[in-house]
């Protein structure tokens, strides 16, 4: 038997397998909701043949990348543009070659990273054909990776490249990191918040949680390692793995975590 990328349709986690995988630890675990009609994993070769992608230029230096029909939570990749060598975080579901070859005309990838398994999409293919430098994901979600190769682990703080960071922020997963970039003023903040939007991608909503669809609270001690880290880093600008927030900027984010260490532990969706 051969090892192959096996996606599940429920959220869009890709495993490498012998054949179908017995279960999607996404799926199993407490923050995401289990098929209701059984696991269905479907093979590189078939999600290939099902689906189409496009991409979008959110800013002159970032583009977002999606796949069609949605693939599982149906994430955006973030390609960001910059003379010393481009940085992709997170990643779409799945890349066709239409995509990919845009990729390559924009001047590929050479650092490469997510926040955390929701984000992940098919990392395993921007590593593969583009061979970033490097893929760095922090330590605590080394066991969600096994379809790609981790090149470089982190603890706290890793910078990429001069004024693109990552922070490990915890909470909603153990592992969870955001990209401050400095030069630009995003914070890319993985699912540290969810912003809701519009058919027209305007934002009207915020929260933060530990779970989305179960509605789980963080507790106030991971609210406040949010607030820690991200009170030290200026943006104007919100990404999460699904929407660009323009809207967002840091004093919006720490009062929706201030609103939230101030009552007791519950989701509250704060209008915008």
């Amino acid at each position: 038997m051969s090892l192959s990328p096996w996606a599940c349709t429920n959220c869009g986690f890709w495993q490498v397998y012998f054949a179908a995988p017995p279960l999607c630890p996404v799926c199993a675990d407490a923050r995401n909701d289990l098929p209701e009609n059984g696991w269905d994993f479907q093979p590189e070769t078939e999600i290939a043949a099902t689906h189409t992608g496009s991409w979008k230029q959110y800013a002159p230096d970032l583009w977002g990348f999606k796949t069609h029909p949605n693939l599982g939570l149906a994430g955006i990749g973030w390609l960001i543009i910059r003379e010393g060598g481009n940085i992709a975080f997170e990643a779409a579901p799945y890349y066709t070659p239409q995509m990919l070859e845009q990729i390559h005309v924009l001047g590929g990838i050479r650092f490469l990273a997510a926040s955390h398994a929701h984000g992940y999409g098919a990392l395993f293919q921007l590593q593969r054909d583009c061979k970033p430098e490097l893929l760095a994901i922090h330590k605590d979600d080394l066991v969600m990776t096994k379809a790609m190769n981790v090149t470089t682990p982190f603890d706290d703080v890793l910078e990429l490249a001069p004024g693109y960071t990552l922070h490990h922020v915890g909470g909603h997963y153990a592992g969870q990191a955001a990209l401050h970039d400095a030069h630009a003023h995003r914070l890319f903040c993985g699912d540290m918040f969810k912003v809701d939007q519009d058919e027209r991608e305007v934002s009207h909503a915020i929260s933060t949680h530990k779970a989305f669809h179960k509605n789980i609270p963080l507790t106030h001690g991971e609210l406040r390692k949010y607030r820690a880290v991200i009170a030290e880093l200026p943006f104007n600008s919100l990404c999460t793995p699904f929407e660009y927030a323009p809207e967002v900027n840091r004093d919006v984010a720490l009062s929706v975590l201030d609103e939230a260490l101030a009552r007791p532990p519950a989701v509250k969706r704060i209008p915008l």
